[in-house]
């Protein structure tokens, strides 16, 4: 179909003025300065839990969007425009997010979506973006499908995926732990998507799987599934659990002290979920995109301009749900000015195949957005607990660094099919 030249507003059939919107209209910052000085701002919608399981990684990705955008604005907007940001709850629940990507697209007036943690809640905010047009940077979701089946022309999947991440560690661990391995295995989309790449390896390097337990989400007590992990005594148990419930998962088992054996991989390991656990909760070895202590440039500094924002969070340095959270925001205001327009389609072309040093990510290999699936393909680090942290904050020693195409999730180049430029609206924010 052609494409519409029509505003936002008039996309949505909106009546209101330009720069007219009232702030009864929802939380969001609106200064009145920059109103009358420039144009409309670019408002942006924070898509990030603050309640279910993965509140904690909702606080720290939202923080993330937050610190790139205020610096931003201190650089004088995009485009010379403010740029706005309102926050909703997605409660880690699916339904929550499609009605939160709706309002906020038909009530609220964003032009962008940023943010998600749990899969099934991206998969469906994405869903409503789509429809809309609108640019949505999933940030921190990591099934393999939001970058396979479940692609959209306008998703751009900011995280490691289940497949990246059992690529960096299954070969080695076979050949250190053993090839009896049982799964453990969060009973929804993330958990089953990341149990299945892992099989799928352990079946290409001679890996054996012994069972496989499944743990509803907001599990507490794991007693039951560890007592059934010391009967079935494995080499290697791969747990693929997060949030609170992995949390739970390593407090539970330090006690039993079942963390040396059997060994441990943990597919991913987010910041929030262990931050201020005693060491010995932090044992076995996974998978994370970034950390605050990487001899890399930039590193320190970013550490620092986190502190000055937020003196009073209790955590004290960003991890990897931030810096997701932050290079996904900075990358989608960069690729508005390099386009010299909100347009969404230009905005979408300038985000596609995008090269971005390994200096500007800090991390240690280049990176890039695939043109085909829209996820960054970036360096995935391994870790575990380190013996010898030199202070409170230091939890994790880094193993090893893999490259971008040594952890390729190739399988999603077929699964995934981007809808047409002309099949999606098109709308200036």
């Amino acid at each position: 179909m052609a494409r519409s030249t029509l505003t936002r507003r008039g996309l949505l059939g909106t009546t209101a003025a330009a720069g007219g919107l009232s702030v009864v209209n929802g939380p969001w910052r609106h200064n009145r300065v920059w109103a009358q000085a420039t144009d409309k701002p670019i408002r942006i919608g924070l898509t990030s839990d603050a309640s279910g399981q993965y509140a904690n990684s909702g606080a720290s990705d939202r923080r993330g969007m937050i610190m790139a955008i205020d610096e931003a604005n201190a650089r004088g907007g995009v485009l010379g425009r403010k740029v706005e940001h309102i926050h909703l709850d997605t409660e880690t629940t699916p339904a929550t997010g499609s009605r939160v990507a709706e309002r906020m697209i038909t009530r609220e007036e964003c032009g962008f979506l940023v943010g998600a943690v749990s899969s099934g809640v991206a998969n469906a905010i994405s869903q409503v973006a789509q429809k809309y047009g609108v640019i949505y940077m999933n940030t921190n979701s990591s099934s393999p499908s939001e970058s396979g089946e479940n692609c959209h022309r306008v998703k751009f999947v900011w995280d490691g995926n289940g497949t990246n991440f059992a690529k960096a560690a299954v070969k080695n661990s076979i050949d250190r732990f053993g090839k009896n391995w049982l799964l453990l295995t969060n009973d929804y989309v993330w958990g089953h998507e990341t149990a299945a790449s892992t099989r799928a390896l352990l079946a290409e390097y001679g890996g054996e799987v012994a069972d496989e337990i499944l743990v509803p989400q907001g599990t507490r007590d794991f007693s039951a599934a560890l007592l059934s992990i010391q009967q079935a005594n494995p080499d290697v148990v791969a747990a693929a659990v997060g949030g609170d419930d992995q949390k739970a998962l390593r407090q539970q088992v330090a006690q039993l002290g079942m963390g040396s054996k059997p060994a441990w991989i943990n597919n991913q390991q987010d910041w929030p979920d262990v931050y201020g656990l005693p060491l010995d909760n932090l044992f076995g070895v996974f998978g994370t995109t970034w950390y605050y202590k990487l001899d890399l440039p930039g590193v320190a500094e970013f550490v620092q301009r986190y502190q000055a924002a937020y003196p009073d969070t209790s955590m004290r340095v960003p991890g990897n749900v931030f810096y997701n959270g932050y290079m996904a925001t900075r990358e989608l205001l960069a690729a508005i000015e390099r386009a010299g327009t909100t347009n969404n389609i230009a905005v979408i072309k300038e985000l596609e195949g995008l090269q971005m040093s390994a200096e500007s990510r800090m991390q240690t290999y280049d990176a890039m957005i695939d043109p085909v699936t829209h996820q960054v393909q970036q360096t995935i680090y391994l870790a575990t607990a380190n013996s010898a942290p030199v202070d409170e904050n230091d939890m994790f020693e880094i193993l090893t660094e893999s490259p971008p195409d040594a952890v390729r999730d190739t399988s999603a180049d077929a699964a995934c099919k981007l809808e047409s430029y002309e099949d999606t609206p098109s709308f200036d924010a």
